[in-house]
């Protein structure tokens, strides 16, 4: 019995090794030509975070109508002519115009992309999603929404090693009913951004 045991672990550790060999003996096909060979570079983020930007655009306007905008924006370069990006929105209004004294809180998000035709030329695409505050005959507030697409283009120039000032004119081809604009408003925009 000990004998047939032992015999039966013998055999086991020898196919054991045996499959150990034949696995650490198997060919693998090589390049004839060694410089075909390319090496996997890994990537340590540096390259992805030179890739992003960010920016925005701030605006005043005074009088009986008085507004305080505020865009930050982040976006990502896919390719050196392409990129993408959001911005948070926020408008704080101040109507005097009225026998009260009306203030508005209105904010919104936003989509982009941005082609560049040459280097201070782009094309740019929008999808604007903004929550505004108004009132009533009776002066109760109330919010409500609307979506814009803004299509257009922009000017873009160098003002450092890595900032650059941009304008740009959109149209909102939406049109939405709710707009307190009129249709086909152009919308004019002065920014700064560090990377784009």
């Amino acid at each position: 019995m000990k004998n047939t045991l032992f015999i039966l672990l013998f055999i086991i550790s020898i196919s054991f090794g045996y499959s150990q060999t034949a696995d650490s003996t198997q060919t693998t096909i090589q390049p004839k030509n060694k410089e075909q060979i390319k090496p996997v570079r890994r990537s340590n983020g540096k390259a992805s975070i030179k890739k992003v930007f960010f920016g925005g655009s701030f605006g005043l306007s005074f009088g009986t109508y008085t507004s305080v905008r505020i865009y930050p924006m982040i976006g990502y370069k896919i390719t050196p002519k392409l990129s993408i990006g959001t911005k948070l929105m926020y408008e704080y209004a101040k109507n005097t115009s009225f026998t009260h004294n009306n203030t508005y809180n209105n904010y919104g998000l936003s989509v982009f992309s941005r082609y560049r035709i040459i280097p201070q030329i782009y094309v740019h695409a929008e999808y604007n999603y903004m929550n505004y505050e108004s009132y009533r005959s009776n002066n109760e507030n109330f919010r409500f929404a609307v979506p814009y697409l803004f299509l257009g283009g922009g000017f873009v120039q160098r003002t450092g090693r890595n900032s650059h000032v941009y304008a740009e004119i959109l149209f909102d081809v939406l049109n939405d009913e709710n707009s307190p604009y009129a249709d086909w408003t152009p919308f004019y925009s002065v920014g700064v951004s560090v990377g784009f």
